[in-house]
């Protein structure tokens, strides 16, 4: 990966979210369909987009995601990180209403609270991608 330019810096600060415990749904339920990972991750691009970070790699399985993002360091790593989270909470919850509320009454958030971020060198990106592909996909 080339590194990018601000203003007044260059930086490449690729971070991997969502190893097994990131990302996760609220009590682990397996709510997540192909759907609704495809719109996980289009809203993930645009909320990087907006904060001038690039999602280099997005899977998931039924019950977590994996992000690969390539973080610009204007931003902290937890108001990114619950910027994605929100704004997915919010239209997951309002687009696919019914397959969620089979899951969580409407106080219960879709992701659970915590999650794991980890920053990584150029070496082993090929091998986080490949990961993050390998995901068992949900089949719904």
């Amino acid at each position: 990966m080339r590194p990018r330019k601000g203003s007044h810096s260059v930086f490449s600060v690729l971070l991997h979210t969502g190893l097994i415990n990131v990302f996760v749904t609220h009590y682990r339920r397996k709510v997540i369909n192909t759907p609704m990972l495809a719109r996980i991750e289009t809203m993930c691009n645009q909320v990087c987009e907006k904060m001038g970070c690039k999602l280099v790699e997005f899977s998931g399985e039924s019950d977590h995601v994996h992000l690969l993002v390539d973080f610009h360091p204007k931003n902290s790593i937890s108001a990114l990180v619950g910027s994605l989270k929100a704004s997915t909470s919010r239209t997951i919850r309002r687009e696919f209403k019914s397959e969620v509320n089979r899951f969580y009454w409407s106080d219960v958030s879709f992701w659970s609270s915590s999650y794991y971020v980890a920053s990584s060198g150029p070496a082993p990106i090929e091998k986080l991608r490949q990961y993050i592909k390998s995901q068992d996909k949900p089949t719904a």
